[in-house]
Formats: C-alpha cells, sequence, structure tokens
C-alpha cells in the first residue's frame, strides 16, 4: 500500500510501484518510474524521464533529473536519469540528466550521496559507491564500483575514478585515479586502498599484488609504458593487474602523480603499511 502526501503534486504518467511513500510538496514530472519500496521526503523534485530503483531513499530538498548546466541544453530534449536500487539521495542533492537527446545520467545500487553532493550531467557513478558532504562530480564522470569519496572533492569533467579507489577530503581531481589506489589530502596517489580492499573481500595475495602493481607504477622512476609493461609481464594471469593497467591505457586526460615524497623511497611505505593492517 502506497502512501502519498496530498500535497504532493504527481503527473499521471508516473508509474508508482509498492509500498512507496512519498511526502509533503514533493513534485514528480512526467514519464518517470518509481520502484517498489521507494520513500521520498518532502519538498523533493524528481524530473521527467527518471528511473527510481526500488528501495532507494531521497531525503528533503533533493532534486534529481533536472535540467542539465549547459548551454546546450535545449528545452524539451528527451533525455534520462537513471537511479539504482537501493541507493541513498541526502538533503540538497542536485543530480542533472543529460543536454543531448537519448543521453543519460547514471546512479548504481546501494550507492550514497551525502548530503549537497552534485551530480553533473552524463556523469556514471558505480555501484556501491560513498560521496560524503559537498563532493561535486562534474559533467561526463565517470566513478567505478565501491569507490570511496571524502567531503569537498571537485572532480573535473571526464575525469575517471577508478573501482574501490580512495580520495582524500578537499582534493581537486583533474586527472584519473587507477583501481584500488588512494589519493591523499595533497592530491597525490599515496598507495593502495587497503581497509577498501579488505571490505571488498580481496585476499592477502590480491593485496600483495595491487600493492606491488602500485609500487611499479607510481613509486618505481619508471615512465608510464615501461611500468605498465613491467606489471603485464610480472603478473599476466592477474585480473587485478590487467584492470589495473587496462584503466591506465585508457586514459585521456592522464594519471594522477605519484607522492614525490615516496618516490623518493621506491614505495619502501607500502609493505610495512601492510604489515601494520595485518
Amino acid at each position: 500500500m502506497n502512501e502519498i502526501h496530498p500535497t504532493a503534486v504527481i503527473d499521471p504518467s508516473v508509474k508508482i510501484g509498492d509500498n512507496v511513500r512519498i511526502g509533503a510538496y514533493t513534485v514528480i514530472q512526467g514519464d518517470c518510474s518509481i520502484g517498489d519500496g521507494c520513500w521520498i521526503d518532502s519538498n523533493v523534485k524528481i524530473g521527467r524521464w527518471t528511473t527510481i530503483g526500488a528501495g532507494s531513499r531521497i531525503y528533503f530538498g533533493a532534486l534529481v533529473g533536472d535540467d542539465p548546466q549547459d548551454h546546450r541544453f535545449k528545452e524539451g530534449t528527451r533525455a534520462y536519469t537513471r537511479i539504482g536500487s537501493g541507493t541513498t539521495i541526502r538533503e540538497y542533492v542536485t543530480i542533472h540528466r543529460s543536454p543531448f537527446p537519448e543521453g543519460e545520467t547514471v546512479v548504481g545500487d546501494g550507492t550514497l550521496l551525502m548530503a549537497f553532493v552534485h551530480v553533473g550531467h552524463d556523469a556514471r557513478i558505480g555501484n556501491r559507491v560513498t560521496a560524503a558532504n559537498h563532493t561535486a562530480f562534474s559533467g561526463h564522470v565517470v566513478v567505478g564500483d565501491g569507490a570511496v569519496l571524502s567531503g569537498y572533492v571537485l572532480i573535473h569533467q571526464f575525469c575517471r575514478i577508478g573501482d574501490i579507489a580512495m580520495v582524500g577530503g578537499r582534493t581537486i581531481i583533474r586527472q584519473d585515479i587507477p583501481p584500488y589506489c588512494m589519493l591523499a589530502e595533497n592530491e597525490h596517489i599515496c598507495g593502495p586502498n587497503v581497509v577498501g580492499l579488505r571490505r571488498n573481500g580481496f585476499d592477502p595475495e590480491q593485496r600483495a599484488v595491487i600493492r606491488r602493481i602500485i609500487k611499479d607504477y607510481f613509486f618505481r622512476r619508471l615512465n608510464s609504458a615501461n611500468a605498465l609493461e613491467k606489471i603485464e609481464q610480472e603478473y599476466p594471469d592477474s585480473p587485478e593487474a590487467r584492470r589495473f593497467v587496462d584503466f591506465i591505457r585508457r586514459t585521456e586526460r592522464g594519471i594522477m602523480p605519484g607522492d614525490p615524497a615516496l618516490i623518493a623511497l621506491g614505495g619502501s611505505h607500502l609493505q610495512d603499511h601492510e604489515e601494520e593492517m595485518n
């Protein structure tokens, strides 16, 4: 049984699943779909052509699927916003649909966008991503599954953040961050996301390979081509190494740099850090 406040304004074309709650003064425009078990707070606006997956929660003042902030946008352009299942969108989050016909902005399953997060048009945020308060994803940003972004992170257009990467707070992301990496608050890669790897079920052998490939790429004073060749030769059967190498080879903006102080140490800090975490 649905529970919809009488002041909510919902277009007749909206498809609403079972056991949905919609609060006061919420507006849902036409051609939207709200999945089973969703909870939508008061004073939320959901723009046209938006899909909300089952079990998602949207808090007070959020704006999901409205017009993009782009000079190329033309009124009436049919474009989409797709929110996965079990995703939480906290207060005053803004998510904009694409300005391009049939384009889409996507947020995956089980993702948490904390208060005041902005997701720009055509961004693709993966599953189980966590983005803390005031983080801003510019247009066309791509974020892999399981990534964690601390608060007040600013991400340039077209940047990519790999699976299970961790980004420190108050950072500006100008280039890509490969899978499994941790970016410190000084805006340099400092090693693997050890805690994230453990939480995502990577065993000690997998973590050891990831630690070594990050050391080879960022902290051995090798150029990119030589580092990638070394990784491929030494770990031909590792899916983690292949994912890391493939991600870097597809970069268009380049890769965020390693910490110069740690490069001077040759990456010796990585082994010690992993042992401390055991």
